[in-house]
């Protein structure tokens, strides 16, 4: 049986000179428990103020807070950095303790809590420079029990900066954030990618390129977000440069470290956007996230940056369109770095623009292989499923295989459905509970979308939708940011910074892996529209029945020749919408034997 961790001992006081000293004086008088926790022990503390309508935030922690604080009220006299903000605003001060910290402890305490509350909406900034995170100590199995009791007393006294957990797990910003905790596996890769960094300032090296390989759940994101911002924090603490050798370019130590983020993908790039905002980047640095056309078009291979990270890399274009003149996004970028590092995964490639030929991709491969730049992450961190479910859905999207499928292991369940009206109301339950509100439809591209365009006509209630005719009753839901349409102000200001899956109204409409790629879920409710099919025993993908042109159409490859991809663009669009679950997947299949056939396979 468990042992019952004690409650912690929080104090709120106004965080000024004076609500310090009659703290001091309370807690010395009063004397006790309370007093050698707060005083004589380790704490955490945070300081918070409102700017405008949002909050500014710095969480420290201190073997002596009295001592700390005060050195954080004689630094604002003289500063301008967030420190100088407690004497201009109306700051209030949180000193928490507990019975078992320690120096370990306190630290953990201190890097989850800025975790949270930078996932925070009402949140503008975290003043923190970086986070420390701590690996075995005693007593770390009780660091999970301990931190949820200090959330729940700070989320009684303010609920708007300390909202519920669920709410800041599901959050865009806290999956993406660089202040989790590595996997070993995510750490290993993020020290060799920093050592590589280093090595080629110091060599004053160009056009280096780092490989990160890895499927849909394996950690890219987060790895890549990390390393980027300890880039940042370790160059702060060096003088804005991340090598101390003297035998360096002399732009670069006048200039400091140069970093960009790039992504191909309009909901990705707002939350590392707003990632770089809370973390004080952009103030500091300039423009430091982009899309990769912007990057290409603001950067010179006379001039590399220093490194370039490339997050979704599989969605870069391979070919040029309308706003991309070259011929290949990661070429030009690698040009324009001293060291790119990219984040891939073959089996999201959804476009016939960013469809890479085998001998192209392996020329990258190799580059990085040949110096040792060549990494992999195979360990699931998305899907709390096990080893069976896993190859279930493998054997699905990528062998065309239907196996049985397993029964629910790892907290992980999946679900066939006969009717599309049943799957939706599972759906919309799950949504409306707190613990798994983040639980969507999503389907293949199957029925007509265009962002740019209207129909001349359309049939039901909404101009581009997703439809399905049943036995009972056609059931339709609109096609993601359809409603949105009709947002007013207000709804529009309060949604502007969510991604898609976020918003609480788009329970009512159905995602595309356009706006769910790189996102997860709690729940999925996968409809398989008629592109996918089952026949003579075999899972098939009918290109010829999606509405996706830019999968679908024909693609000139480097010799001439045109050629179309789009059985293998539909099966990657599958799959990502089938790994998008964090719990568990709902599914409902339009094609009758398909349909027929997971049922049984269900059994």
């Amino acid at each position: 049986m468990n042992k019952t961790v004690a409650e912690p001992i929080i104090k709120k006081i106004d965080d000024n000179v004076n609500g310090l000293d009659q703290f001091g004086t309370s807690m010395t008088n009063a004397g006790g428990k309370a007093k050698k926790i707060l005083l004589d022990f380790p704490t955490v503390y945070i300081h918070n103020w409102k700017d405008s309508d949002d909050y500014e935030v710095y969480v420290g922690e201190s073997n002596d807070i009295i001592k700390r604080t005060k050195q954080h009220y004689d630094a604002a006299i003289d500063s301008r950095n967030w420190q100088h903000e407690l004497i201009e605003n109306k700051a209030v001060l949180y000193i928490i303790g507990h019975e078992h910290f320690n120096k370990s402890m306190t630290l953990d305490i201190e890097n989850r809590l800025m975790h949270y509350i930078m996932s925070v909406d009402k949140v503008k900034h975290v003043c923190n420079l970086r986070d420390n995170p701590q690996t075995s100590y005693y007593p770390v199995e009780e660091l999970d029990d301990i931190f949820r009791k200090i959330w729940n007393q700070l989320r009684k006294d303010n609920k708007e900066l300390f909202p519920s957990e669920a709410e800041i797990k599901d959050s865009a910003i806290y999956k993406a954030s660089p202040l989790h905790k590595l996997t070993k596996e995510q750490g290993k890769a993020r020290d060799l990618i920093i050592e590589k960094v280093r090595e080629a300032m110091k060599n004053n090296e160009k056009n280096q390129l780092i490989f990160v390989e890895g499927e849909a759940g394996t950690g890219k994101t987060v790895l890549n977000s990390s390393t980027f911002y300890e880039l940042y924090c370790q160059a702060e603490e060096s003088g804005n440069r991340i090598d101390d050798s003297d035998d360096l370019d002399e732009n670069y130590v006048k200039r400091g470290i140069r970093c960009s983020l790039i992504v191909n993908h309009d909901e990705q790039l707002t939350v590392y956007e707003q990632i770089a905002d809370k973390l004080g980047l952009t103030e500091k640095y300039g423009e430091v996230v982009c899309k990769p056309t912007r990057f290409i078009n603001l950067h010179t291979p006379d001039d590399p940056i220093d490194v370039a990270f490339v997050d979704e890399a599989h969605l870069l274009l391979t070919q040029g369109k309308q706003s991309y003149r070259g011929n290949n996004q990661l070429q030009d970028i690698i040009d324009r770095a001293r060291v790119t590092v990219v984040m891939f995964d073959e089996n999201q490639i959804l476009t016939t623009e960013q469809y890479w030929e085998a001998k192209s991709l392996e020329k990258y491969r190799n580059m990085a292989k040949k110096a040792n730049n060549y990494i992999v992450l195979d360990e699931q961190l998305r899907m709390r499923a096990d080893k069976a479910t896993n190859d279930w859905i493998d054997s699905f999207t990528k062998q065309g295989v239907l196996k049985k499928i397993p029964k629910p292991a790892g907290g992980y369940s999946i679900r066939i459905f006969d009717d599309p009206w049943l799957m939706d109301d599972e759906i919309t339950k799950r949504a409306e509970s707190a613990d798994t509100s983040l639980s969507r439809l999503i389907a293949t591209y199957d029925w007509d979308y265009s962002s740019k365009r209207r129909p001349d006509e359309h049939i039901g209630k909404y101009y581009w939708s997703v439809c399905i005719k049943n036995n009972k009753k056609d059931w339709e839901k609109p096609w993601n940011r359809e409603l949105a349409l009709k947002f007013n102000k207000v709804e529009k200001k309060e949604t502007k910074k969510l991604s898609w899956a976020e918003q609480k109204k788009t329970v009512g409409e159905v995602g595309s892996t356009f706006t769910i790629q790189g996102f997860d879920l709690n729940y999925a409710g996968v409809i398989l529209g008629p592109s996918v099919k089952y026949r003579n025993g075999r899972i098939i993908y009918d290109p010829s029945a999606s509405h996706n042109d830019k999968a679908t159409r024909y693609r000139t490859l480097s010799d001439g020749t045109k050629q179309k991809f789009g059985e293998s663009l539909v099966k990657h669009e599958v799959r990502v919408l089938m790994t998008r679950g964090v719990n568990g997947m709902y599914i409902y299949a339009c094609d009758d034997e398909l349909r027929e056939a997971l049922m049984k396979a269900a059994m």
